[in-house]
């Protein structure tokens, strides 16, 4: 589809998609897709962040590309790799053809070093695929900061030059989306280069709005009843409290078993849905009639 007209008709139409935006997100969105600027998400884990990327995508018309970063990621993985097995069973099938030693030197290895044997990962996809990508740097906090400082020329320029190719250049970027757990503190260069917006959980009626859009059989009631208990578990010291995709797991699987009411019985039963660590379920599971009550 053609890009939104404004914040408006952007915000309804990731509404459409499922998913709920405010007014500030849709801005700071709408301003990446307008301006050309990668926007960067912070924010806690489950409060969709990644999601986000994948529901542009979607109502945009555009191909998703995930970058997932982790430690000791580099940039082989993150740009491009030559397919040096396939090279090899080239230079034999050449070799076992009487070929290699025939052909001109210079031909072989011009194909080898061509297209053909060029391994796309997700930065030069993106860029090649231009703005018809959304791209997503997925928790970008857990790289390192060798791997972060590449990412602001690749950012910078949107280029990336292979020597034996020559230079990629998206002839209008893709949007691009980063994401963030604040396990560490990014680099400022890195913020500077971005649109920054944080992502919190959101006010209990806009949750209930949320479960209620992504998940149109379950009552408004129950809903409400498992967003309050939701909010009960983030006040609680738990490990891993809940994010709104756990929220929307939670009512799924209750409406799913036929629950109409959430009580400390039928919490305790779908508990698995929502906690994920074995510490906080024993806590929970302690308090189950007071995270149940209303």
């Amino acid at each position: 589809m053609n890009q939104p007209g404004s914040v408006a008709e952007l915000t309804e139409t990731l509404r459409a998609g499922g998913y709920l935006a405010d007014r500030g997100l849709s801005t700071a969105v709408y301003v990446a897709l307008s301006l050309n600027r990668p926007v960067l998400l912070e924010g806690e884990v489950g409060v969709g962040k990644t999601e986000l990327a994948k529901t542009l995508a979607t109502v945009l018309g555009r191909k998703l590309i995930r970058l997932q970063c982790y430690e000791g990621i580099d940039t082989n993985q993150a740009m491009y790799e030559w397919d040096y097995a396939r090279q090899l069973l080239h230079i034999r099938a050449l070799s076992e053809r009487g070929m290699a030693d025939s052909a001109d030197e210079d031909t072989v290895v011009d194909k080898l070093f061509g297209p053909r044997f060029l391994l796309e990962r997700p930065l030069l996809e993106a860029i090649k695929a231009g703005d018809g990508a959304v791209l997503l740097i997925d928790e970008v906090d857990r790289a390192d900061d060798e791997f972060e400082a590449f990412l602001l020329e690749v950012l910078s320029d949107f280029q990336i030059s292979i020597p034996e190719v020559g230079t990629v250049k998206a002839v209008r970027p893709p949007l691009v989306l980063l994401t963030s757990n604040r396990t560490r503190e990014l680099h400022d260069a890195l913020k500077r280069r971005c649109l920054y917006h944080w992502l919190g959980y959101p006010s209990a009626e806009r949750e209930v709005e949320i479960v209620t859009v992504r998940e149109p059989s379950v009552s408004t009631d129950l809903a409400a009843k498992v967003v309050a208990a939701v909010n009960r578990l983030r006040e609680m010291d738990l490990a891993k409290p809940p994010g709104v995709a756990e929220t929307i797991d939670w009512a799924r699987m209750l409406d799913f078993l036929g629950e109409a009411e959430l009580d400390a019985e039928a919490a305790d039963l779908t508990l698995g849905s929502v906690v994920k660590d074995h510490d906080d379920e024993e806590l929970v599971r302690s308090r189950l009639d007071e995270i149940t009550s209303r």
